[in-house]
């Protein structure tokens, strides 16, 4: 597997010597072969070449902000896995607006810090594999990891055609609404009932949350979001809605902090 260059941009250079040691100790414990750059100017990191595999991103900055750099950023790379570290945390809901991988509010514990690291590296090399973080294969990108503690959530049933179906809800990516039906796009194929979404929503948990009227989102499977769109795992998408737009910001923000993003 070929290197993955990380780039840190921060106008501070103490903060730029904290995460290049703090980054070189997490890619040197997971045997990562890692290309560290620090620059100090948004301008700079327009300029890499090859662009950044992972990007550390302050947002006051001298000249252009760093969310004006990531919205270039985000349209000439689509797929880097960016991560702001920020004294600002009132820009959290304009992160997600360019496909924020997490945000990072300074000071930070070094714990959280190599927590966000490690699941960043590991996204990483499952989309470079085929294999999720722990060495197994995956459809399509592979799955999440168990959340924390390891206990899963009760199953659902469902009644189609007179038969209960039982569904893991972690086997769930997303459920829609659809002319009175309910239709749920699991791991095995889409499982259509008569129901209400919002007896699922209630039923399925807090690791669902309901981006549109007609659209239930598992947070477990969520890769990246704007505030239109979410991108599941498979290259699903779903809608957002404006008004519930900064409750998904909340939720997903709360589901990751807890470390159940896997």
């Amino acid at each position: 597997m070929r290197s993955v260059k990380i780039v840190i941009c921060d106008d501070d250079r103490n903060m730029q010597e904290i995460l290049r040691q703090k980054t070189a100790a997490v890619c040197g414990e997971r045997q990562t072969a890692c290309q560290i750059v620090c620059v100090s100017a948004g301008e700079e990191v327009l300029r890499e070449e090859p662009a950044p595999d992972i990007l550390f991103l302050d947002i006051r900055m001298p000249a252009r902000d760093g969310m004006d750099i990531a919205g270039e950023l985000r349209e000439r790379c689509p797929d880097m896995i960016l991560i702001f570290v920020t004294a600002l945390p009132e820009y959290v809901y304009d992160a997600f607006d360019v496909g924020a991988f997490h945000y990072l509010v300074k000071p930070f514990a070094d714990d959280r810090l190599r927590e966000v690291l490690i699941r960043a590296l590991a996204l990483w090399e499952e989309r470079g594999t085929g294999r999720n973080a722990f060495g197994e294969q995956s459809a399509a990108g592979g799955a999440r990891a168990d959340r924390a503690g390891g206990t899963e959530p009760p199953a659902l049933l469902v009644k189609r055609g007179g038969v209960s179906v039982k569904v893991a809800p972690d086997e769930i990516f997303y459920a829609e609404v659809f002319n009175r039906k309910v239709i749920l796009h699991t791991k095995r194929g889409d499982i259509e009932y008569y129901g209400r979404l919002t007896e699922l929503s209630e039923k399925a948990g807090d690791d669902f949350y309901r981006t549109h009227r007609a659209y239930l989102v598992n947070l477990r499977y969520v890769e990246k979001y704007t505030a239109t769109t979410v991108w599941l795992e498979r290259g699903l998408r779903v809608p957002v809605a404006k008004k519930q737009f900064p409750g998904f910001v909340r939720s997903y923000m709360h589901y990751i902090n807890e470390g159940r993003g896997g």
